[in-house]
């Protein structure tokens, strides 16, 4: 009598895959009788955007439609008109809170808004020491804005 060539291991190897084969047409057929069901398309989600712009479920209310004429959508930033200007002085006003002459910087405090601004003997009219009242103006620096044109007041 000649001996079987599949082993153990080798029929239970078998056995699984079967098993896996069946399990995965068993939830195909259960998904196509689910769909089948809800009427196909109806399954999928939507999201609806209410009249504040916020996403809902239900969709939008027809009497509260607000009809938008497309000459009225303005895209980008619109022309400052010559009337929109508003008055800015340059010139600001403050207190130096200290200064190296040996260094050759400084910092400035703001009367107004209490900000505190670099500066350099390079933006110096006058000689400044610290407690002195200046008037400056600000400049874009490599760290933020920095006081130039500093003289005494």
């Amino acid at each position: 009598m000649a001996k079987s060539q599949q082993t153990f291991n080798k029929s239970e190897k078998e056995k699984k895959r079967l098993k896996k084969r069946e399990d995965k047409r068993k939830k195909m057929e259960a998904r196509k009788l689910e769909k089948e069901e809800n009427g196909g398309a109806d399954s999928i989600p939507f999201a609806y955007v209410d009249q504040f712009g916020n996403l809902t479920d239900s969709p939008p209310d027809p009497s509260e439609k607000i009809k938008v004429k497309a000459k009225n959508i303005v895209i980008g930033i619109p022309k400052k008109e010559e009337g929109d200007e508003e008055e800015y002085d340059p010139i600001r006003k403050g207190k130096v809170s200290f200064f190296d002459n040996s260094k050759g910087f400084g910092f400035i405090i703001d009367t107004e808004d209490q900000e505190k601004y670099f500066c350099h003997v390079s933006g110096l009219i006058d000689e400044i020491q610290e407690n002195d009242k200046v008037q400056f103006e600000l400049e874009k620096g490599n760290r933020g804005m920095n006081a130039v044109r500093v003289k005494l007041v």
